[in-house]
C-alpha cells in the first residue's frame, strides 16, 4: 500500500509551501488508494506549540488534506532511543565534543586552503581516555551519523536520477549535548516505523535526502520513494519571502476557497493546464509526479482569484448556505453567483435585491422609465417579469439592445452590470421595481 506523510514542526502556522507538500502528499495517497499520515514534528520542545499543532490539524481540515492517521514525534522518543542503541552498537554513531565556534573556526580554516567545509572527524580518533577526560571537564557530545564513503543514488520521481558523493558530506549531527533530538535520524526512523513508502518534500531537502538514505541502510530498512518538488516562486519569477507569510489565515480572510487553492497548487509546476475543480476527483484521477518539472513553480495570487471565482460559479447552494445573509435562498444564490468572486460578496449583491439602492437615469430615459413603471405595473408577474417587460416596452418604444436594457439595469439595480436580469427582478419583486422605476 502506498503510505505518505505530511511532517510540520508545530513552530507556526502553515504557509503556501507547507501546504503545497500537504497537497501532493495527499494526491499521492489518494491517486493509489494508500493512506495519509499527519506527522507532527515537535521534538523542539522549546518552539513547539500546542496551539500551533491544532492551527496545522484544522488548515488540513479545512483544505478537505484530512489524515488518515497522526503521531507525534514528541511521543516516540522511547523508539528512538531503541532505534539509536542499535547504531551506536553497529559503529554508526560517534560522539564528537567540538564546540559551535570550534566546528566554525575549522570551517574557515578550511576554506581559507581553498577545501571544501566538511567535518574531519576529528572525534574519532580520541581515545576512551580522551572522552573521559573531555566529560569530566564538564564537556557533553553531540552525535554524528558516521556516514559510509561511496556514492548514494536513487531515481526521484519528479528530479530523476541523482547521485551523491558520501565522501564530500560531513557526517551530520543527529543528537545535541543535551540530548535532543535533529531532524534527521527521528524522520527516518518514523518512516520506517510508519511503512512511508514515499517522501515528498521541497528540493531544498535533496542533500538531506543523500543523508537518510544512508540512515535506512545502516537500520536495514527499505529505502522509500523520493519526490522533490521544485520550490515556489512568487509573481515576480523570484523567490519571495512572502510566500513564507501566506497561510491558510490569510486565505480565508481573502474569501478563498480550498478547492481553488488545491486546484492551482497540485497543477502548478506541471505540465498539466490549471483548471477549477470543486471536488478533487479529478485531480487524483490525473496526479502524477511525471508531469512535475524541474523549473520553479510560480505561485501568483491573482491567479488564485480568479481561480477562485470560478469555483465559486460552481459552488451548490448547500455548500455555501452557512455563509450567506440569512435571505438568499437558493434562487437568490443562483442568481447572484455567476458575479461572485467570493462568496462573501453576495452580501454586497443581495443589498441590490432588497435595497435600498441608488439609481440613477440619463434625462434622455426618463420618459422611456415612466413607460416602463407603466407597463410593469399592469403586467403579470407570475412567470419571466424581465422577458415580459423588455418584449413590451420594444414593441412600444422601438428600443432594443444596450439602449432597452442598462436603463432598466441602472434604474432597478443601480449598476451598469451584474446578475442576470431575468433572474434577478423576480427577487427584487414587483412592489420594490415599482419604487425603483418611479424613483
Amino acid at each position: 500500500m502506498t503510505v505518505t506523510r505530511f511532517a510540520p514542526s508545530p513552530t507556526g502556522n502553515l504557509h503556501i509551501g507547507n501546504i503545497r507538500t500537504a497537497t501532493l502528499s495527499w494526491m499521492c495517497a489518494r491517486h493509489a488508494g494508500g493512506r495519509f499520515v499527519l506527522r507532527i514534528d515537535d521534538t523542539d520542545r522549546e518552539r513547539s506549540e500546542e496551539r500551533y499543532v491544532e492551527s496545522i490539524r484544522a488548515d488540513l481540515d479545512w483544505l478537505g488534506l484530512t489524515p488518515d492517521a497522526a503521531v507525534r514525534q514528541s511521543e516516540r522518543f522511547a523508539l528512538y532511543e531503541a532505534r539509536f542503541e542499535e547504531l551506536r552498537a553497529a559503529g554508526r554513531v560517534y560522539p564528537a565534543y567540538e564546540t559551535a565556534q570550534e566546528l566554525d573556526l575549522k570551517r574557515k580554516v578550511q576554506l581559507g586552503r581553498g577545501l571544501p567545509p566538511i567535518y574531519d572527524r576529528a572525534a574519532l580518533a580520541l581515545t576512551e581516555t580522551d572522552r573521559a577526560q573531555l566529560e569530566a571537564d564538564g564537556a557533553r557530545p553531540h552525535w554524528r551519523f558516521k556516514l559510509d564513503p561511496s556514492a548514494v543514488e536513487w531515481d526521484d520521481l519528479i528530479r530523476g536520477h541523482q547521485h551523491f558523493d558520501a565522501a564530500t558530506m560531513s557526517d551530520p549531527v543527529i543528537r545535541r549535548a543535551d540530548g535532543s533530538w535533529l531532524y534527521m535520524l527521528p524522520s527516518v526512523i518514523d518512516d520506517i516505523d510508519l511503512a512511508i513508502t514515499h517522501v515528498v518534500r521541497g528540493e531544498d531537502h535533496v542533500s538531506n535526502t543523500a543523508l537518510q538514505i544512508q540512515m535506512f541502510a545502516a537500520l536495514g530498512a527499505p529505502v522509500p520513494l523520493f519526490a522533490h518538488a521544485a520550490l515556489l516562486t512568487g509573481a515576480e519569477g523570484k523567490l519571495s519571502k512572502r510566500l513564507g507569510s501566506l497561510g491558510a489565515e490569510h486565505f480565508r480572510a481573502e474569501g478563498i476557497e480550498p478547492q481553488a487553492i488545491v486546484s492551482l497548487l497540485a497543477r502548478i509546476g506541471t505540465s498539466d493546464p490549471v483548471e477549477p475543480f470543486a471536488e478533487p476527483g479529478p485531480l487524483v484521477a490525473a496526479f502524477d509526479f511525471s508531469r512535475f518539472g524541474r523549473a520553479p513553480a510560480r505561485f501568483d495570487e491573482g491567479e488564485l482569484a480568479q481561480l477562485n471565482a470560478r469555483i465559486v460559479h460552481q459552488l451548490d447552494y448547500d455548500a455555501v448556505a452557512d455563509r450567506l445573509p440569512a435571505a438568499i435562498d437558493r434562487a437568490g444564490w443562483e442568481a447572484i453567483r455567476p458575479n461572485l468572486s467570493t462568496v462573501a460578496v453576495a452580501d454586497d449583491w443581495w443589498r441590490v435585491v432588497e435595497g435600498p439602492i441608488e439609481a440613477t437615469a440619463e434625462a434622455d430615459d426618463r420618459d422611456f422609465l415612466a413607460a416602463a413603471h407603466r407597463v410593469a405595473g399592469a403586467m403579470a408577474w407570475d412567470d419571466d417579469p424581465w422577458h415580459a417587460l423588455t418584449a413590451a416596452l420594444k414593441e412600444e418604444t422601438g428600443r432594443k439592445g444596450k439602449p432597452l436594457f442598462l436603463p432598466l439595469r441602472r434604474a432597478l439595480t443601480g449598476r451598469d452590470h451584474g446578475p442576470d436580469m431575468a433572474a434577478l427582478l423576480p427577487l427584487i419583486g414587483r412592489e420594490r421595481a415599482l419604487e425603483r422605476l418611479t424613483a
